[in-house]
């Protein structure tokens, strides 16, 4: 329990420098992103390491501030919830419940794009779900 106050007090010191930083991020549809996500609550992703990060999707970009976002993880898993990345080194999977609406304050740098095929495809998998 003392293990997990610590984490989010670590968080809580780093969500504050996010906020206020003053810089344009520059993102599109597509591209992949180490993004700051935090020590969540229950079973949704957390980030790791010093900035609480893990790569993201930009699914839909709204505007310069906020877009939706999927999460992307090593672990192998399959299911109608998951999607296999085949561009990706590591292998990489998507996992579409995890669909969230995101601020640009919390994207690091940018990893690549995905392939405008591949695209489509995880597009056609979240209408479904949704």
């Amino acid at each position: 329990m003392e293990k997990l106050i610590v984490i989010f007090k670590r968080w809580y010191k780093l969500k504050i420098k996010i906020q206020f930083i003053d810089r344009e991020i520059y993102y599109r549809d597509r591209e992949i992103w180490w993004a700051s996500l935090g020590a969540n609550i229950g079973f949704e992703q957390n980030g790791k390491n010093y900035y609480f990060e893990r790569p993201v999707l930009v699914l839909r970009k709204f505007n310069k501030d906020i877009f939706w976002s999927l999460l992307l993880t090593t672990k192998i898993k399959k299911g109608k919830y998951y999607m296999k990345l085949n561009c990706s080194n590591p292998k990489s999977v998507l996992i579409l419940s995890q669909l969230r609406l995101i601020s640009s304050k919390r994207l690091i740098r940018k990893i690549r794009v995905l392939p405008k095929k591949e695209f489509n495809e995880v597009r056609k998998r979240i209408k479904k779900l949704i």
